[in-house]
């Protein structure tokens, strides 16, 4: 992937044994900006993720008219009139090019979205023609990708319409979070075959609950948002479980021994099944008040897991899996190849080149444990790439990673806390 000789990935001498705090869940912070952008008043967010994600939300919803301020770690969210012209950069976000787009609808002007290179081949038609359907202007010269103008009326008629959210929940997140604003709110149907990262899906309904909107889920692939306000909340955002998964991977892996502070008791994040995976490895975990500890026992088992509603694991997940004792499977993930980047094929790649056996089924990956040595492993500007090769970097001399600096996209401080943790 890259020209330079990259990060070295610290491979440490022993067991690994440590704790770790992570920062709030991109997943949350993202959400809770958006639907406090449209509330009924002013809403203060604790823990809220920075990352080059999050930044990318803020300044979209300052574009459009929002009042965001920052004051002792504190983030106060004041809704605004919503107004064109508006410029939105979406970077490789994806939670940005999927959700803003139903808020922009909500403005009077134009607002125009563009990204970095790869985004401008990731498919938006899903989300642009449902919109269309519900009564949005859309110039997007028939292509279905960026770059895109929304072009708004400072309100949305809404209503009922059916789309194909296969390829991703943020496409029914995306009218959720904005459909109780719209005059007929919103009876979104999904018509396809099954959404993936349902965790994601529950995520984005029970905010909208706690924030007084009615959304009725009882019928399968069906969700009706009521019209009406939406309250202003202050939320503390949860750590980001799914950042979390490296670092207990180090236990794992090495058969040491990590806690992850302020793990919750309870949550809607995908990487919530975190522990019942890594038991499924053949670690020990254990969830206190102190937070979640997983303990390694020298030994990684092979799996066979459906990944659909957790595919964003799945490259640290494959990591541990080419250092397991035998075949791996990992199912259900065939929407990764809309990712970042092309998941499956990247994995599929950089562990090949590693000496690995890694090999693409129609809807996931086989893992055959080979041998693997050092070389440049390409995150292709995915931070979840570079996770998965410092994983792996933990058992092979001479991992080297391309881009470390994509990790800040949802932890910028990946690189120290790492090195701290097993350097």
């Amino acid at each position: 992937m890259g020209t330079s000789e990259g990060w070295p990935a610290p491979r440490p001498e022993g067991a690994v044994t440590g704790r770790v705090t992570v920062p709030g869940s991109k997943s949350i912070s993202n959400r809770a900006l958006i639907l406090a952008a449209i509330a009924d008043g002013p809403s203060t967010l604790s823990g809220l993720l920075a990352a080059r994600d999050t930044a990318l939300m803020r300044s979209a919803l300052v574009s459009l008219g929002v009042g965001i301020t920052e004051r002792d770690g504190l983030v106060t969210v004041t809704p605004g009139s919503l107004k064109g012209p508006a410029a939105v950069d979406c970077g490789l976000a994806g939670t940005v090019m999927r959700f803003v787009p139903p808020v922009a609808a909500l403005a009077d002007g134009v607002v125009a979205f563009d990204g970095d290179p790869y985004a401008r081949e990731r498919p938006m038609d899903v989300i642009l023609g449902a919109l269309r359907t519900l009564g949005v202007d859309i110039d997007d010269q028939g292509t279905g990708r960026m770059p895109y103008s929304v072009n708004g009326a400072g309100s949305v008629r809404g209503g009922k319409v059916t789309l194909d959210a296969s390829g991703s929940s943020q496409f029914v997140s995306a009218l959720l979070l904005a459909g109780a604003r719209y005059d007929e709110g919103v009876d979104l149907r999904h018509d396809g075959k099954p959404v993936p990262s349902q965790p994601h899906l529950d995520m984005s309904v029970a905010m909208l609950r706690e924030r007084g909107v009615h959304v009725d889920d009882s019928e399968p692939n069906r969700w009706v948002v009521a019209p009406g306000p939406i309250q202003a909340r202050d939320t503390a955002i949860e750590p980001d479980l799914s950042n979390a998964a490296p670092f207990l991977a180090a236990a794992v892996v090495t058969g040491g021994e990590v806690t992850v502070t302020g793990w919750p008791t309870a949550t809607t994040q995908p990487g919530g099944q975190l522990p019942e995976i890594f038991t499924r490895f053949g670690a020990d975990v254990t969830l206190t008040d102190d937070g979640l500890t997983v303990r390694g026992k020298g030994r990684i088992a092979a799996v066979d897991l459906d990944l659909s509603e957790v595919g964003e694991l799945t490259p640290v997940i494959t990591a541990i899996a080419v250092l397991a004792d035998g075949p791996s499977y990992l199912r259900g993930i065939a929407h990764l190849r809309n990712h970042e980047t092309d998941r499956l094929a990247a994995l599929e790649q950089e562990l090949t080149a590693l000496g690995g056996d890694v090999n693409q089924t129609p809807d996931g990956l086989e893992i055959r444990p080979k041998p693997l040595h050092g070389g440049l492993f390409g995150t292709y500007h995915d931070h979840r790439m570079a996770h998965a090769a410092a994983v792996v970097g933990l058992a092979v001399d001479g991992v080297a990673i391309e881009n470390i600096g994509t990790t800040a996209k949802t932890l910028p401080e990946f690189p120290e806390l790492w090195t701290g943790l097993v350097g």
